[in-house]
């Protein structure tokens, strides 16, 4: 145990008496926590569109009132013809265009039917398609609901539709974000940190000392995961206050529980670190291979940006290797839905079956020689 603890507080001080490692620890997560929090949102709100109205009538005033009634949408120009609006779509000022035919009341009278063409910049698909869909919700909701009353409107089948959204009402971003960004942060800083713990001391020349010892190969590693483990489990604490008292996400799970898997996905991503120091021989290479190889595979294939459904075949077994992807859901099945234990043991298991894996990979794989 004198042994441990001597290997313990010797990575302590190489961690606290870097300024440049503190920032990366402490930094990182503040900053990018503000960027998803604030500066990524994927919430319809405050779109700017252009109409060209050319009914004039009673009905179409009574429709655009429909719209501009939410914070969806504000209208930045009104437009007289359709060149007007290709150029707006140009200029990038608009995001969408609503275009209301002549005898718009009119028809409705007549024929109980109208047609509005609603134009969408496709340039963001996933953003173009939002826009529609709630630019025509809008117009579903003045058909059947003041259209009907004042006007007199009588659609040849009404079919009155509810829909609940559960876990995230109001559909903030943060609470898809925010989860997510613990199972990001933990990856890239734990195991860009833990990848350079041996490759540091082979460099440095400090290695011959400790294989001089008569340390286990399982006390050094023990002894370089242990200070890591709690800088890891208090950053992703910070994080999640952070979340709740910043952005409102809430945290619905037994808070022990919560904790429990924190832990367990710490120790997978510290265990992680430590099987890349093991075989890069320098530290510049494991800061590689802990960036370019796990970092962007766990941005863009564990679920946080992309549904893993969507993705190829190919793609989605790749996903099924990457850790995150199965902390995602736990993480996400804690704070949103108040999951338990009974809902989440199979990605529970397999983060568990991971680290054993990884801890005796790289105990095995440890070199008692420097060369």
């Amino acid at each position: 145990m004198d042994r441990l603890k001597g290997i313990i507080k010797k990575e302590f001080y190489h961690i606290f008496r870097d300024k440049r490692t503190l920032l990366i620890l402490f930094g990182i997560p503040i900053v990018q926590i503000v960027l998803f929090g604030f500066a990524i949102s994927t919430e319809i709100k405050e779109v700017k569109i252009a109409l060209l109205n050319q009914a004039n009538d009673e009905a179409s005033h009574t429709l655009v009132d429909k719209i501009l009634s939410t914070s969806y949408f504000q209208v930045d120009e009104l437009i007289q013809n359709e060149v007007g609006i290709n150029e707006s779509f140009k200029k990038g000022k608009i995001k969408a265009a609503l275009v209301i035919p002549p005898n718009f009341e009119s028809d409705i009278r007549k024929n109980n039917t109208a047609n509005i063409q609603i134009i969408c910049d496709a340039s963001d698909p996933n953003t173009g398609t939002q826009i529609g869909a709630y630019l025509e919700g809008q117009i579903q909701g003045f058909i059947y609901g003041n259209a009907q009353k004042s006007k007199g409107i009588r659609p040849p089948i009404q079919i009155n539709t509810e829909i609940q959204m559960r876990y995230n009402p109001e559909l903030k971003s943060a609470y898809s974000f925010v989860p997510g960004l613990i199972t990001i942060i933990l990856m890239l800083i734990c195991t860009m940190m833990t990848s350079i713990a041996i490759t540091r001391e082979i460099e440095t020349g400090t290695m011959e000392v400790l294989l001089a010892s008569p340390m286990h190969p399982a006390t050094i590693i023990l002894g370089k995961v242990i200070p890591y483990l709690a800088l890891s489990f208090t950053i992703a604490i910070f994080i999640l206050f952070l979340g709740k008292f910043v952005f409102g996400v809430p945290i619905l799970a037994h808070f022990g529980l919560l904790i429990f898997e924190i832990l367990l996905y710490c120790l997978v991503v510290l265990a992680l670190g430590i099987f890349i120091s093991t075989i890069a021989k320098t530290q510049q290479l494991a800061l590689m291979i802990s960036l370019f190889a796990l970092f962007l595979p766990t941005m863009l294939l564990s679920g946080f940006i992309f549904p893993i459904h969507n993705m190829p075949l190919p793609l989605q077994m790749v996903t099924k290797v990457i850790p995150a992807t199965y902390f995602n859901i736990i993480i996400k099945a804690l704070m949103l839905k108040g999951a338990t234990l009974t809902e989440i043991w199979k990605e529970t298991a397999i983060l568990g079956g991971i680290f054993i894996f990884l801890v005796g990979v790289s105990i095995k794989r440890f070199n008692i020689r420097l060369g």
